[in-house]
């Protein structure tokens, strides 16, 4: 995404596995990646995220508003294509293939325990469907899902780029579709955008400088008020909360303030839709 809008950005390398100490101290809890900071302002999940892009920066938009279906699709990639791909990659020679020693399993386990699991057949069936979809979809639109890029695609290109990193398994099973895998390259082509890789420690300071908020809008809801101690989660897997006061309530997202000796007072925001948010 940060390619397609030919971005200069900062990037800092978090762990693949818990603890991830710096990432909670600017969250509040949340685990998730990736996560956007600009000064003290936090965003969770790639569905704000986009949205914040969009604002914030020159160049073509993902969010269109001439194909709202896009959003529809790119929410079905995240909760659905997303699992099947997890489920099929999770088989013990895709993860040896991709991670060698790595206790992934183990970790993510207790990350998705409220995500029933799918055996790798019922995987790869669930795959097999998918992509002939998606297949027929490019066979109607070019270069895109629906002609031009939109986040559907973005959404997509994640799942798909994770399974093609697991391996012979994963490759058999995806070289049926020539054009999911072809427009897969040109996705992969967008590349990164301009990074300068800086430390955590980097940002963490960054944070604790700030000297300016992002404007939030808050409409009361019954139940929550401004500045109550409210816990936010998400309501799919990785339950771990965020505590902090509630400043920001309003159909697109739900803001919360929280300190931390690392980070500051930090202005974490996360996306309505997904997640919950109820008193502390």
């Amino acid at each position: 995404m940060m390619g397609y809008k030919g971005a200069h950005w900062e990037s800092v390398k978090i762990p693949m596995l818990m603890p991830k100490p710096d990432l909670v101290a600017l969250t509040g809890g949340h685990r998730r990646t990736p996560v956007l900071q600009m000064g003290a302002d936090v965003w969770c999940d790639t569905a704000l995220i986009s949205k914040v892009l969009d604002r914030k920066l020159p160049g073509p938009q993902v969010h269109l508003g001439e194909i709202p279906v896009a959003n529809a699709l790119a929410k079905w990639a995240d909760w659905f294509l997303f699992w099947s791909v997890v489920d099929f990659a999770s088989q013990p020679a895709c993860l040896a293939y991709r991670f060698g020693h790595l206790s992934v399993a183990q970790d993510r386990n207790p990350f998705r325990a409220s995500v029933p699991k799918l055996s790798a057949s019922a995987a790869a069936a669930n795959l097999n469907q998918f992509f002939t979809m998606l297949e027929a979809q490019l066979g109607v639109h070019q270069p895109h899902l629906f002609g031009v890029a939109s986040i559907a695609d973005f959404s997509v290109a994640h799942c798909v780029w994770h399974l093609r990193r697991a391996g012979p398994l994963a490759l058999s099973l995806m070289a049926p579709y020539v054009k999911l895998m072809a427009w897969h390259d040109r996705m992969l082509g967008l590349g990164h955008g301009r990074i300068t890789e800086i430390s955590a420690s980097d940002a963490l300071s960054r944070s604790r400088q700030a000297t300016h908020f992002e404007e939030t809008v808050f409409i009361p809801e019954p139940g929550l008020t401004r500045g109550q101690q409210v816990l936010v989660a998400a309501v799919d897997y990785g339950f771990e909360h965020s505590m902090g006061a509630l400043i920001g309530l309003n159909p697109d997202e739900i803001v919360i303030e929280h300190e931390h000796e690392r980070a500051g007072q930090v202005h974490v925001h996360f996306p309505r839709l997904g997640f919950d948010v109820k008193p502390a």
